[in-house]
């Protein structure tokens, strides 16, 4: 060889060199960038800019498409190259078989896949959270280091990515904590937490919302001609949507009262306004009492609720008399008023479903049977000690399980 051809590929070495070291420095330069618009909190727009323009100008990539998760489904947030009805494709049920870096030989059939030679997936404890397809080389592309180069960013702006997703994720939920917490402390200034107490009559509460909020619902009015009235209801559905309707209720169960019409009336005149609202998509149960303390006559409709217990003379009285529930129909058909004498000491327990959904770890309920033998054993108890030991037998009952629902128990004591 001569020494001219000598110098001459001595020369074309060091120009290859050269490009491979420019293309080095240029890719660590690319890295560094991104990693200094991650840490200044650059939004995932400008992200997706930067990487997209890493592939097409300094790695010469013709052909990408990068998905990611966006609201609970894969979509193809950045391409180069690629027609739009082809990235508009859903392609979710195709993902989960790509979990190694490879090629994509395999499908050449598909219409969007066989535009794409290598498929980089970026996991983490060995979920998906991002894949980038590739595709477009040119035969004399350095295939592996490209790759590897591309693999490395594509896992940054990935995990970049999914952990602003994650942080979105979260401030959404601590908002709706405290949403949900604003709620709860509404809901609780709506239903009473103290009662008055007479020497003819004593109430105690027990109220557990499941969720924080809940359709459960009791109240107690006390009239200016010795009269005083109870109620319990129980809104079908649970969370805010429920508590919505619950507050809503009880705007109309306040207004309504102060009537002063007849048990019958006013069942009928709350139906209605429930109506009106819920157009019949939503019921709720109700039950309401009024007594009467100048002849001790307690009166009382009970709408389609669980049938309250009472207790007398060592006999227990279920209270079923009224009409059906609440807010399904414009006019309720009929609308029956029970009435009981109270001659002796009396205790009378409303509750909502929740409290007889109770289980325990051997699958038993906690069902009206028990509540029925609890009653009569504690009848001479006082609204709140009855309550206290309720309570207790349900904890002792359900052991380590959760309370599956919204519980709410009013108790009335009769002297």
């Amino acid at each position: 060889m001569s020494e001219f051809s000598k110098i001459k590929k001595d020369l074309s070495k060091l120009e290859t060199m050269e490009r491979a070291l420019h293309l080095k420095q240029l890719q660590i330069n690319r890295l560094l960038t991104i990693t200094q618009a991650i840490n200044n909190n650059v939004k995932a727009s400008g992200l997706y800019e930067m990487y997209n323009s890493f592939l097409s100008w300094e790695m010469g990539v013709k052909k990408m498409a990068l998905y990611v998760i966006e609201e609970d489904k894969w979509s193809c947030i950045s391409s180069i190259g690629i027609e739009d009805e082809l990235v508009q494709m859903d392609i979710s049920d195709v993902l989960p078989k790509y979990q190694r870096l490879g090629n994509l030989e395999d499908d050449i059939d598909h219409p969007l896949i066989k535009q794409f030679d290598i498929v980089i997936p970026v996991l983490h404890k060995d979920n998906a959270i991002a894949y980038t397809f590739i595709g477009g080389f040119d035969k004399d592309d350095d295939m592996y280091n490209k790759v590897q180069f591309i693999t490395t960013i594509t896992n940054i702006i990935a995990v970049a990515i999914e952990n602003k997703r994650l942080f979105k994720q979260q401030l959404e939920q601590e908002r709706l904590r405290r949403e949900m917490e604003l709620a709860s402390d509404m809901q609780h200034l709506l239903i009473p937490s103290t009662f008055p107490v007479s020497d003819v009559f004593e109430l105690g509460s027990i109220y557990k919302p499941h969720l924080g909020v809940g359709g459960d619902y009791f109240d107690f009015i006390e009239f200016d001609d010795n009269k005083f009235a109870f109620c319990i209801a129980d809104i079908s559905g649970k969370g805010i949507a429920a508590a919505l309707l619950m507050a809503n209720f009880q705007a109309n169960f306040q207004s309504l009262i102060h009537k002063r019409s007849e048990l019958d009336t006013f069942v009928r005149e709350l139906n209605q306004s429930l109506f009106r609202i819920t157009k019949g998509e939503k019921f709720l149960t109700f039950f309401i009492a009024e007594f009467d303390k100048t002849n001790y006559t307690l009166k009382y409709v009970n709408s389609g609720h669980n049938q309250p217990l009472m207790s007398m003379g060592g006999k227990v009285y279920h209270l079923d008399k009224g009409s059906t529930i609440l807010g399904s129909f414009m006019e309720l058909p009929e609308v029956e008023i029970g009435e009981i004498k109270i001659d002796q000491e009396a205790i009378i327990v409303t509750f909502t479903d929740g409290l007889t959904d109770v289980q325990n770890d051997a699958g038993d309920f906690f069902d009206e049977d028990m509540l029925k033998e609890f009653t009569l054993e504690h009848e001479h108890d006082s609204a709140t000690i009855f309550n206290q030991k309720l309570m207790e037998k349900i904890e002792i009952f359900k052991g380590d399980l959760n309370y599956p629902d919204d519980i709410a128990v009013l108790t009335c004591k009769l002297f």
